[in-house]
Order: structure tokens, then sequence, then C-alpha cells
């Protein structure tokens, strides 16, 4: 499972947790149920971290105390995993896991309509996507067959299943048709898509078909994907076809071989190194983002100083990076526990590594001519997944080309520029 980065975000009618999974299916919940959520504030869970819970909860308190007539509705894996917990609260009108009844969000019946996630069946046919004004975000695949020891995410979102290819197609094009310029392929899982489809295609497969079949797509993206598969078509794709951007993010969580076993991780230090190694010799313009865990369990010194130096060893340029929570019910959480203050200072650490690479990166994109997406006034991200600034007017969804005069540490800075 990879773990993606907290982040709450206040859209109309549903509060959304978590991963860019959430979000697609927040859309997805706005679009389908607005009959029976007339009047109702839903909040979309995250469960990565103890962290996204409190926030979760803290919100729904919030806006309890600024909207007493309002109709809570919570869903989500956190809803999924601990749903007393959430219909305990008094503030709670509704809660409603991620395996969803027929008229699940119906305002008669049940405080709690929560189903076996692990009997869930196919994706609906119509999967979640999510448009904001420069990019679209496609859920492809959903639930995860791996139990890593420190993730509960399976028990909220159910085994894997993917979604067919002629219906993430029939998505793309209704999404670049209305004028989307970039799609970001999103899943639980998503480097085993396809598995459980006639054939067992790849992911490789999918982006090939789906290149092929919307020739008006400027820009394919993947969200984050796991370190131990990546299949042939895929590394062929990232040398051939320019549509498809170059950048990867990583779920590595740890760079020491020990830890990796003890987190039931499927790849090896080594594995990870040869990948990226082979991806680059693939399109050497490519850029790396990777997730890591500080401070799990047993993690000794010498265990975190080989995170560190995978940092540097690996080129990476963009982290997200995760104090260790335990969640309840996953193995991690009954192993020796380290020290709030040791997993925090660790963290931080991390992160400090994780601002130096970024800025390397960010050096060696000086005096380069990138082509950027809009994403707001004044801000851009270039198809390695660089943030950048400029200064001057373009719409959001435009596509600007320039060449970085400088950079803040934090984002490049354009020079001249002009739409593309």
């Amino acid at each position: 499972m990879t773990i993606a980065a907290f982040d709450a975000v206040r859209d109309a009618e549903v509060v959304t947790f978590g991963c860019r999974l959430n979000a697609a299916g927040s859309q997805a919940i706005r679009e389908q149920e607005s009959a029976d959520l007339a009047g109702a504030v839903v909040f979309n869970t995250c469960a990565v971290t103890a962290e996204a819970v409190r926030q979760a909860r803290q919100a729904i308190r919030k806006t309890r105390r600024e909207q007493p007539g309002a109709r809570i509705v919570v869903t989500g894996c956190a809803a999924q995993i601990d749903p007393q917990a959430f219909a305990a609260m008094d503030e709670v009108d509704l809660v409603v896991g991620n395996a969803r009844p027929a008229h699940a969000f119906a305002p008669e019946g049940p405080k709690m309509r929560v189903l076996d996630i692990m009997s869930e069946g196919a994706l609906p046919p119509r999967i979640a996507a999510r448009t904001d004004r420069s990019r679209a975000y496609v859920a492809i695949q959903n639930g995860c067959d791996h139990r890593c020891t420190f993730c509960i995410i399976p028990y909220g979102r159910g085994n894997s299943r993917s979604a067919p290819i002629q219906t993430v197609v029939e998505q793309t094009k209704i999404l670049v048709g209305g004028g989307c310029r970039e799609v970001v392929l999103t899943g639980v899982d998503l480097t085993s898509w396809g598995a459980d489809l006639d054939g067992s295609p790849t992911l490789g497969d999918l982006v090939r078909r789906l290149l092929a079949a919307v020739p008006d797509l400027p820009r394919l993206r993947l969200s984050s994907i796991d370190a131990a598969e990546i299949d042939a078509t895929l590394m062929a794709l990232l040398a051939d076809e320019p549509r498809l951007m170059p950048h990867l993010h990583l779920s590595l969580q740890s760079g020491d071989d020990l830890i990796l076993k003890r987190m039931k991780r499927r790849h090896s230090r080594a594995d990870a190194l040869a990948l990226i190694s082979a991806a680059r010799a693939a399109r050497p313009d490519i850029a790396f983002g990777a997730d890591f865990i500080a401070g799990f369990p047993t993690e000794t010194e010498e265990a975190f100083e080989n995170t560190l130096a995978l940092v540097a060893e690996a080129d990476l340029s963009y982290l997200h990076v995760f104090p260790f929570s335990p969640r309840h019910g996953a193995p991690a959480a009954r192993m020796p526990q380290h020290p709030t203050e040791l997993i925090q200072a660790r963290a931080r650490r991390l992160r400090a590594a994780g601002d130096a690479a970024r800025s390397r990166h960010l050096d060696r994109r000086i005096g380069r001519r990138v082509l950027a997406l809009v994403e707001a006034a004044g801000r851009a991200r270039a198809e390695d997944f660089t943030e950048v600034a400029f200064v001057g007017e373009a719409p959001a969804g435009s596509l600007i080309a320039g060449v970085v005069a400088s950079h803040d540490g934090a984002r490049a800075r354009l020079g001249t520029w002009e739409s593309a």
C-alpha cells in the first residue's frame, strides 16, 4: 500500500481527507448521491495515520458548532475500519463505509451502514474521477492484496479490484473532451492493476492502450506506485512516449533491508536502486519522489542512516515523510515502539534531507527550458513535477514554456515565458 500525503480539502458539501483516490471518490459522491445529500456535510475520511483520523474528528466537531442544523455524514476508510467510533460521536448523523449499500446516504435508516469490504466485487461501471481546472484524477484501481505490517488501509478498501481498460478510456475521453490537459491515474496499489481482469493485463498495457485511444490527451501521469513492480511495457513507454510524464513517486518506506522485511515490503534496497537506475536509463530527464516512514518499530540509528543515505544515493527529488503511527489491527502496532520524541526527531531529519534533495534537483533545472501546466495564478507544474513560479497571467489548465532562471528552494522561477 502506498501512503499518500495527508491533505484536507473543503469542496462544496464534501470535506476530503487523504489521498487523490479519496478526492476522486468525493467527486463521485457529489455527482451520484446529490439527492440524498441535500443539506448534508460529508466527511470522506482517511485512516492512514492516527493524525488523519484525529483531524477528521476535530473537523466534524467544528462543523457541528458552526452549522448546528447540518446533517453530518462520515464515510471513507476511517469510517469503514472503525465505524463504531464515529457512530458514538453526538455530532454525527450517519456513518457509511466504503462498501456502500444501495441508497447508502438516504436520510432514513440506521445510523451505521457499513458492509464487509472484503466481499466487494468489481468496481462500478463508472469509475471515480475528480477534475480541477488543470488536471483530472482517474481512479483505475481500488483495494490491496498485500499486508504491509504498518498498514491498515486494506481493511478500509478491501482486496484489489481493477477498472476495465474500456472504462478508463471512456472516462478519459470525457475528461479530455471537457478541456482537461493532464490525467493522473490513481489507485491504492496502482501497479497491481489488471491482475484480476481477463488475461491479466499490466499497468503498462493500460497506459499504452489509453494513449493510443485518446490521442488528444497531452499529458498522462501516474500517482504513487510500488517499487516492487514496474512491468516491461511501462518501462518501454517511459523511454518512448513523451506524453507519459517523466516522474515516478515510489512507495519506498525505508532504505534498510531488515526494516523493509519487518514492514513486509516486497522490495529490497538493491531492488529500489535497480529500478530507479533502469527508469533513469530509459528516461534521463525523469525525477523521483518517494514515501518514507520515520521511526518504524525496531528501527535503529544505523537503519535510519541507511534511509537517509538512500535519498542521496537514489538522487530523489521529492519526499513524503510520515512519522510512524501505530494503527490498531496492524501488526507493527504490536512491535516494540519508539518514543514519540525520537520518531518526530527522525521525521525532521528525513524532511531536512528531502529539502536538500529538492534543492539539488532545482539547481539542475536552472537554465533549462520547461513546459509547465498552469495550476493557479503564478503557479504551474513542469513535466517532471517541478513546481514552477512565474510572473504574469495565464489561465489554469493552460500550458506555458520558459527557461528556469532561479529557485527559492521549493520551486523553480521562470524568467520570460510564452504560451505553449
